[in-house]
């Protein structure tokens, strides 16, 4: 989403002139036949160019404009009586869809980071809190799950363990769509509940915690993985699934040697397929620890003055009570738990992505 700052005109120019510059160099390059022979280059690029398509369109009908309402005004003021009026006509025509185009170019064009329109690998797992946390884990699965349905992405379970109860002690899923990976990635974090459990005999307020990862889901362009530095144990699933359960060694367990990141999955119907699952969730581990050292890297300053803002560990507290959800970061508190949980996330998601804009913004 972007920022509700306006940036300045010929800040606006500047980006506009830049991303028209941009998407000229794509569509070079994506004819290049060195590109037509490399499937991961040529996506990678055509992702890029998809997403410049509406400033493209959008801009160069503003600077059309920019220019016609200029020509219009000076026409205006040469003091020609009747081309004078039919200039004052053209540029009350013209300036309200300048302005739409520009408030639309302003968002378009706000600082992008060019992992948000990947599909991405959310994990969760129960903390602190035992039966309950696994409860809960089992309740933001759901409502990562609604909220997918509600943008238009289609989930995949890669792997689960079920806890008691019903709870989920560890669910790891993808989310595949336009911009997953954007809009989920403020999302990761320890969210924390309070509320009655029904376990509680003497009605008393329990507080539990679970844990939220966001991956942007890594090609293989950019983590390339040799197989000496990987160890791949086989072993027999376990839980529900069917009559192939327990008596194949279908389940895989991938060890990469170099960081000692150790990836399990078991939910697919055959031992190929848990591989394949298992490196993209690999994979995608290694891009999110390689982006978050350059990502500490450049912020280590501006983080040193501001500090985390993260101190308790908590980003966003689940008050069943008070049907409250309160996101600490930002310091917004809505009353409308029931519709969260369902999968209603769009004010948080809002909120979260502007104030991550101005940060990219202001660099």
């Amino acid at each position: 989403m972007p920022s509700t700052r306006e940036p300045r005109p010929d800040l606006l120019l500047r980006r506009l002139e830049a991303a028209l510059q941009r998407a000229d160099q794509l569509a070079a390059e994506l004819s290049a036949p060195e590109v037509a022979r490399d499937p991961a280059k040529r996506t990678a690029l055509g992702r890029e160019h998809s997403r410049l398509e509406p400033i493209v369109g959008s801009g160069r009908r503003y600077l059309k404009l920019r220019a016609d309402l200029e020509a219009a005004r000076d026409l205006a003021a040469s003091g020609d009586g009747e081309m004078a009026e039919l200039a004052r006509q053209e540029i009350a025509a013209l300036e309200p869809e300048l302005a739409a185009l520009e408030t639309r170019l302003t968002g378009l064009l706000t600082p992008h980071d060019p992992l948000d329109d990947r599909d991405a690998i959310v994990e969760i797992r129960a903390g602190t809190g035992g039966d309950e946390a696994a409860l809960f884990a089992s309740d933001l699965f759901r409502m990562y799950t609604r909220y997918s349905e509600r943008r238009g992405w289609k989930t995949e379970v890669i792997s689960l363990s079920d806890g008691t109860l019903g709870g989920l002690k560890e669910v790891v899923f993808a989310v595949r769509g336009a911009d997953a990976y954007g809009g989920l990635r403020s999302e990761a974090g320890v969210h924390r509940v309070q509320r009655v459990p029904a376990t509680e005999s003497q009605g008393r307020i329990h507080t539990s915690a679970a844990t939220v990862a966001v991956l942007p889901e890594a090609e293989e362009v950019d983590v390339r993985i040799e197989e000496k530095d990987l160890r791949i144990d086989v072993f027999r699933s376990g839980g529900p699934g069917g009559q192939s359960v327990n008596t194949t060694d279908s389940a895989v367990r991938i060890t990469h040697l170099p960081t000692g990141l150790e990836v399990k999955c078991q939910d697919q119907k055959s031992q190929l397929q848990n591989k394949i699952r298992a490196m993209e969730v690999l994979r995608s581990r290694l891009l999110d620890k390689r982006v978050a050292e350059q990502e500490a890297a450049r912020s280590r300053d501006r983080k040193a003055m501001v500090g985390t803002g993260d101190r308790s560990g908590k980003i966003r507290t689940y008050n069943f009570p008070q049907s409250r959800v309160t996101d600490h970061r930002i310091g917004l508190s809505v009353h409308n738990l029931r519709d969260v949980m369902d999968g209603d996330l769009g004010e948080f998601v809002k909120a979260l992505a502007a104030r991550r804009a101005e940060e990219l913004e202001g660099g």
